[in-house]
């Protein structure tokens, strides 16, 4: 079996427990690259983004931030909870797709703990 498809059916097998524990709550969900890491606040049920943050932003960029680094994790979820917080978005759910909960998807997840996201 190819780690392509070992991949698609752990983010699949994530995804589907998310689902089950919702609740009706927002998605956050994570992709990270090899140069930059991404987080969008999605409501499954209308199918719509609320808030997204990235590190290839033109503020993170300015800042020095390269996106492959913890410090840009962390400032990439601060930022997400602060756009989060003012679309009204308290509580969500953590996908995690299919990375482990380690180094930059941590970083991330805490610092939107930090900023006001409940999850």
């Amino acid at each position: 079996m190819s780690l392509k498809v070992t991949n698609a059916r752990r983010k699949q097998r994530v995804r589907l427990a998310l689902r089950r524990s919702a609740g009706g709550r927002p998605r956050l969900s994570v992709f990270r690259s090899s140069k930059h890491i991404y987080a969008q606040v999605i409501d499954d049920q209308k199918g719509e983004t609320l808030a997204s943050a990235s590190s290839l932003e033109k503020s993170m960029r300015e800042a020095g931030k390269t996106g492959a680094d913890i410090d840009a994790a962390k400032a990439v979820g601060k930022l997400l909870a602060e756009r989060a917080a003012q679309k009204g978005v308290k509580e969500v759910v953590f996908d995690r797709g299919a990375y482990i909960y380690h180094g930059r998807v941590k970083a991330l997840a805490d610092a939107a703990r930090e900023g006001g996201l409940s999850f």
